[in-house]
């Protein structure tokens, strides 16, 4: 399916999405408010059930964060992303861990290394990093005296 196509199917199901258009995949921009209701639309989808994450991460605009979530649909092999904005002093988003398995994994490595929190995480701690850390290291203002790292 062309993007498209893909985004005249989506925008019947997402009318509050705004769309991206001229990558690869189709790129969709929602409030994090709508995310969780997002997610189970886009997982249950009928004629195309994006019922795969295959990456999630976030990126540190130094003003924003924005979370970006990889989708496909085993289905159809068509892909999507999807980016959510998050407030940079209080960076949180509720989980999809239980919508997509590999979520969870993913949500906690974030956790770890940006220090966005993931609401109703089923099991929020660290995954690469020792508990006693001080910071989170993918942050653009994280700085590493000992090893001098400065964004």
């Amino acid at each position: 399916m062309t993007n498209e196509e893909l985004k005249n199917l989506l925008t019947e199901l997402l009318p509050t999405a705004v769309f991206e258009e001229g990558g690869e995949w189709l790129n969709l921009f929602l409030e994090a408010s709508e995310w969780k209701e997002t997610a189970l639309k886009l997982r249950h989808f009928n004629t195309m059930p994006f019922n795969f994450m295959f990456c999630l991460t976030c990126v540190d605009w130094k003003t924003h964060f924005t979370m970006v979530y990889h989708l496909r649909s085993t289905t159809t092999l068509d892909n999507i992303v999807v980016k959510v904005k998050l407030d940079r002093t209080n960076p949180e988003i509720i989980t999809v861990s239980d919508i997509w398995r590999t979520a969870e994994l993913l949500e906690r490595e974030v956790y770890d290394l940006f220090g966005v929190q993931f609401l109703e995480h089923p099991d929020l701690r660290r995954l690469l990093l020792t508990d006693d850390w001080v910071g989170y290291p993918l942050r653009k203002d994280y700085e590493d005296p000992i090893n001098m790292i400065k964004l």
